[in-house]
């Protein structure tokens, strides 16, 4: 890749999908044709950028820009403890020439309680994209996003990537993001989604996915530089949290939602469909057809 930009939104689309479950190195050959199948459909239902969650491997997604033919490819996120700057870079230059300008970067810190090595992370994070930037081939900075939530990854990523993918945040935080990052930055934050019109429901599974989340002091700090207390916490999340992270409900509440993000700043929103009968971790065609079908043109 050379360092000129992808584009801005425009790149992007205004929804896109994000999934967890477009890892080929995690399946076996049977849930690798499940993956090419449905990524097969995504890129033809209009999303404009296909996320792969879950910190995938270079590898994974090497094989999902193999999988699709227009539609942008992001990592969101690589965590920078798990593969070297130079690993990255030559996974990069085996993509196919003619699909490498598809593919986009996303680069995160991870959690302390999940990475061993962890420590000082924004200063690993500059390293690691001076390394990009000296890597053969260099993944320059129109080719790489950040996850930021705080103000100093946030300038990081205007200043050293196309711009921010924050996940597990608010419209609120999407505004003041937004103001961090500038007008020209490119702002694309995850929002999870449960189609389910049985709110309490609904709140039970966003909430079994949640509480993973809220052991994780990034998010937690981020979350109560937002407003929130402790309180808010408990019980895998109270009632006002979770109607603030996630769009709980049918389709046309989940467009309504996607709008409020889009209207907060956000040039591009990444939906993660959250199912109650696979935990989150399958491949919901059905919802993700339902969806294209609501946003129509708006994709």
């Amino acid at each position: 890749m050379t360092s000129e930009t992808t584009g801005t939104g425009s790149t992007f689309g205004r929804v896109g999908i994000w999934s967890s479950a477009l890892h080929a190195s995690r399946v076996d050959e049977s849930g690798g044709k499940a993956i090419v199948d449905a990524l097969a459909e995504l890129d033809e239902l209009g999303y404009g950028t296909v996320w792969i969650g879950g910190s995938p491997t270079p590898g994974d997604a090497a094989a999902v820009v193999a999988a699709t033919r227009s539609v942008t490819v992001a990592t969101g996120i690589l965590s920078i403890w798990n593969h070297t700057a130079e690993e990255v870079a030559a996974a990069v230059s085996a993509i196919d020439p003619d699909a490498r300008g598809r593919f986009v970067l996303g680069l995160g810190v991870s959690h302390g309680p999940m990475v061993p090595q962890y420590a000082k992370p924004y200063s690993a994070m500059v390293d690691y994209l001076d390394a990009l930037d000296a890597a053969e081939p260099f993944v320059g900075s129109g080719h790489r996003v950040l996850a930021a939530l705080g103000p100093k990854m946030l300038k990081l990523a205007a200043d050293r990537s196309l711009g921010a993918h924050p996940y597990l945040v608010t419209t609120e935080h999407t505004a003041e993001a937004r103001a961090a990052l500038g007008p020209d930055a490119l702002l694309a934050p995850e929002l999870t989604v449960v189609l389910d019109t049985d709110l309490d429901r609904a709140r039970t599974t966003a909430r079994t996915m949640l509480g993973m989340y809220l052991q994780l002091p990034n998010y937690t700090t981020n979350l109560l530089r937002l407003g929130f207390t402790e309180g808010d916490f408990e019980g895998g999340g109270s009632v006002r949290l979770l109607d603030a992270l996630f769009a709980l409900g049918d389709a046309e509440l989940v467009t309504r939602r996607t709008r409020e993000y889009l209207d907060a700043g956000a040039d591009h929103v990444a939906l993660q469909i959250l199912t109650a009968d696979e935990g989150g971790a399958g491949l919901p065609r059905a919802e993700w057809r339902e969806l294209a079908e609501a946003f129509g043109s708006e994709l």
